[in-house]
């Protein structure tokens, strides 16, 4: 079974800059890992301007920082994947999670698998979709 992942930029609120949301599956992966309050890494952090992201996915094993819940990392550890590609398909496996965060269900799963062309799609288009940064 292949995940659909969709990559949100949400705009800077009272406490954070624009951050990146990932969805699989319509699911908020960050909320179901480290609970309502967490937040996603910086929009410009993994989405640099004229640079290659650090969301996409190699050959090479890459750990990847997807969040951290409200306490923040520094206090309480970051939700982090293990992202790789192998052919046509791209896995997210070896998850961290924070271990203050608290949920009511084993989240997130052992692994997802995204089909390859899909999942660069998504993150070319959140390369270049910028609009985020007239908030920054």
């Amino acid at each position: 079974m292949f995940d659909r992942l969709e990559i949100r930029v949400l705009p800077p609120g009272r406490r954070f800059a624009a951050q990146v949301r990932f969805w699989g599956n319509g699911e908020d992966i960050v909320e179901g890992a480290v609970g309502e309050g967490g937040r996603g890494p910086y929009a410009a952090d993994v989405l640099p301007a004229g640079r290659t992201s650090p969301l996409r996915a190699t050959g090479e094993a890459r750990r990847l920082e997807l969040g951290e819940p409200e306490c923040t990392g520094g206090c309480c550890g970051f939700l982090t994947v293990v992202a790789q590609r192998f052919g046509e398909i791209v896995q997210w496996s070896d998850w961290e999670v924070p271990w203050a965060a608290h949920t009511d269900r084993p989240y997130p799963p052992p692994q997802l698998h995204f089909d390859a062309s899909q999942y660069d799609a998504e993150v070319a288009r959140a390369e270049t979709d910028r609009w985020w940064q007239v908030y920054s």
